[in-house]
């Protein structure tokens, strides 16, 4: 008993590393030594409990999206009206991006590489939440309660809304200035700004 704890411990201290080492350096830039140093272990050790930084991100991966689309699979079942699921979809999604600001170009350059390898096993069919939502706002849209808008285009301003200031982060802070505290602020803010801009837009 005292080993499973200590090994699942050491596995979790390496996790907390590499999100750390992977949001500093990103996918490309970061090596499996910052990883150790990052977690105060030697290399043969990590190799020991992870063969390679791309087995490290795919089960940082699938950790941060089985919590994530949990939480969403929530949201979409929920029986709620269609604007706060809107509200809390983004909400949600912006929360994810702020604890896992490395994933979106990594999953984009994943997907992008790999896209077999993805879908296999990193996405494992997760589009049935957004086929869901799409169903959702067609209803809503036939009874005229909504303006008539395409569920794809819908769902991409929505994500694409949420995830563009996490993948321009660098660019809008030099360009703003803003240091992490302010962009932090900012994302926050975008919380309410993005659904109140999308629902304006849906509204009769």
């Amino acid at each position: 008993m005292v080993k499973i704890q200590k090994q699942d411990t050491t596995e979790q201290k390496i996790l907390g590393a590499a999100k750390s080492v992977f949001l500093e350096k990103g996918m490309a830039g970061a090596r499996m030594q910052d990883i150790a140093d990052k977690a105060g272990i030697n290399k043969a050790l990590l190799h020991y409990y992870f063969k390679s930084k791309e087995k490290l991100f795919e089960m940082i991966f699938k950790e941060a999206s089985a919590l994530f689309f949990s939480k969403i699979n929530g949201i979409i079942d929920a029986d709620i009206p269609l604007f706060d699921k809107i509200e809390n979809f983004c909400s949600a999604y912006i929360d994810m991006l702020l604890q896992n600001p490395y994933l979106p170009l990594s999953v984009l350059n994943e997907a992008t590489k790999q896209p077999q390898r993805f879908k296999q096993k990193l996405w494992k069919n997760r589009e049935q939440i957004f086929i869901k939502f799409a169903h959702e706002i067609a209803s809503e849209t036939q009874k005229r309660k909504i303006k008539s808008i395409d569920p794809a285009h819908l769902f991409m301003n929505m994500i694409s809304m949420c995830i563009f200031p996490f993948i321009a982060r660098p660019v809008w802070m030099i360009s703003t200035g803003m240091d992490e505290n302010e962009f932090r602020a900012f994302v926050e803010e975008r919380k309410k700004t993005i659904p109140q801009f999308i629902i304006e837009s849906l509204n009769k």
